[in-house]
């Protein structure tokens, strides 16, 4: 009986065994990081027993200023609408906060949702990222802020946009889109000499440390 093997949704592309050390000529680079825990938290941020149940397990409630990032000890938590947010989280550690926010939030009008398999997530800096970025989507990508998350469409994929340095963005997007969103960045990002860099070089100060907790 063959046994079944994780795999990323761009897959097909390669894209590791493609990587390089990117160089001065190279004004964007992209990396994958895939293979993180995606759980869909939802419930009332006024309640403040979801809250306080939220961090019971989190350590921090929930944000509630639209667009807010937060980072936990658990992974980073990306503010979606007034009652929703998603967790990012290393893979690793997903099922045990699955758990645990489930019995956590037992009684609590809440929902907790694993979405790993929907979603994966891009990064894209250089120091052309941004003007890559807007031929790619009509946000007013330059006025973003870091520690924010923008909901925004990528030609005909919606994606959520998160803002972690001044050096990039991380694209947070669904696994159905991927093999379009790739191909219109890569062919849009062909004046910018784009380079692919690994998983394990990528500089990103808020997912990165998921890849190796």
């Amino acid at each position: 009986m063959s046994k079944s093997a994780l795999q990323s949704p761009l897959h097909a592309f390669a894209l590791e065994a493609k990587a390089t050390t990117p160089t001065a000529l190279n004004r964007v680079v992209f990396s994958e990081l895939p293979h993180l825990g995606y759980v869909v938290l939802r419930g009332k941020a006024d309640d403040s027993a979801f809250q306080d149940a939220v961090t019971s397990v989190l350590g921090q409630p929930v944000p509630t200023q639209p667009r807010q990032v937060l980072q936990t000890s658990a992974g980073a938590v990306l503010w979606l609408s007034p009652d929703e947010w998603l967790l990012v989280c290393p893979r690793s550690r997903r099922d045990g906060l699955m758990g645990a926010l489930t019995t956590a939030l037992k009684g609590v009008f809440a929902q907790v949702v694993d979405n790993s398999g929907g979603f994966t997530t891009l990064r894209l800096a250089g120091p052309d990222h941004q003007m890559l970025l807007r031929q790619l989507g009509p946000y007013d990508f330059e006025s973003q802020a870091v520690g924010t998350v923008a909901s925004t469409v990528m030609s005909k994929t919606s994606v959520s946009v998160v803002r972690t340095d001044a050096a990039g963005v991380l694209l947070v997007f669904r696994r159905s889109f991927a093999d379009y969103l790739w191909r219109l960045i890569e062919r849009t990002a062909k004046p910018y000499h784009p380079c692919i860099s690994a998983p394990a070089a990528v500089a990103d100060p808020v997912f990165s440390p998921l890849l190796s907790a």
